[in-house]
């Protein structure tokens, strides 16, 4: 069944739901998976956000995201300006083609103590799609709450994850798990139909093999940073 705001699109800063709407929401996703206050951004727009971004204001979109603005946010027309009030530097590259989606970017965050480097698409209607996290390729909606999970590949650690949420009475929607041979390194994925609580994460965050649990709320507006 088609949900009725589907076809009416997301409340938002105009003019484009996918030029705008969705690029502050990936903004807002990197700085998400960041995990801390970004200092500095490198972004790179590939084909249609390369050509026709700037007109519908895909770079400042971007940079609100990345500040932590909602895509309803009016300040988002003035992200520039906030950024260098806020202490934001970042930079735009012109990346040509790629292989994933024409509304893509590469969006490469630096924080004090961290950096995270992930591609993300816009695919419409204000909705994103995580393409590569670290140079791994993923494929992650976060349509309903998310929890993303970066491990060392270790027997036990999926289950021991997905014990923990239903022990904690979270209900699994989808699960998926992404692995680099080179690195020995999983990033895991957990749909999740409930909110998951602060103190379920925090024990997640506690589990060896460990490095990074980032959480995604099925609505635009994200935890604080933990």
């Amino acid at each position: 069944m088609t949900n009725i705001f589907d076809i009416i699109g997301p409340a938002m800063i105009g003019p484009s739901s996918s030029h705008t709407a969705g690029a502050a929401r990936m903004g807002l996703i990197a700085r998400k998976l960041l995990g801390s206050v970004p200092q500095r951004a490198e972004i790179t727009l590939f084909d249609s956000f390369a050509q026709t971004g700037k007109g519908h204001g895909t770079d400042r979109a971007l940079v609100a995201g990345i500040l932590g603005f909602e895509p309803d946010d009016v300040r988002i027309r003035d992200s520039f300006k906030y950024a260098e009030e806020m202490g934001l530097d970042f930079i735009f590259i012109d990346g040509g083609t790629n292989d994933y989606h024409p509304n893509t970017a590469r969006i490469r965050l630096y924080g004090e103590h961290d950096t995270i480097d992930a591609i993300i698409a816009s695919v419409g209607g204000g909705m994103i799609r995580i393409m590569e996290i670290n140079n791994m390729p993923v494929s992650i909606n976060a349509e309903l709450c998310t929890t993303i999970i970066f491990s060392k590949d270790k027997k036990g650690t999926v289950a021991r994850a997905a014990t923990i949420l239903t022990d904690n009475d979270v209900n699994i929607a989808f699960m998926q798990l992404f692995r680099s041979e080179k690195t020995g390194d999983t990033i895991m994925v957990f749909e999740t139909d409930q909110t998951v609580p602060d103190t379920v994460l925090d024990i997640l965050k506690n589990t060896d093999y460990t490095s990074k649990v980032i959480y995604i709320n099925n609505t635009s507006s994200y935890k604080n940073e933990r």
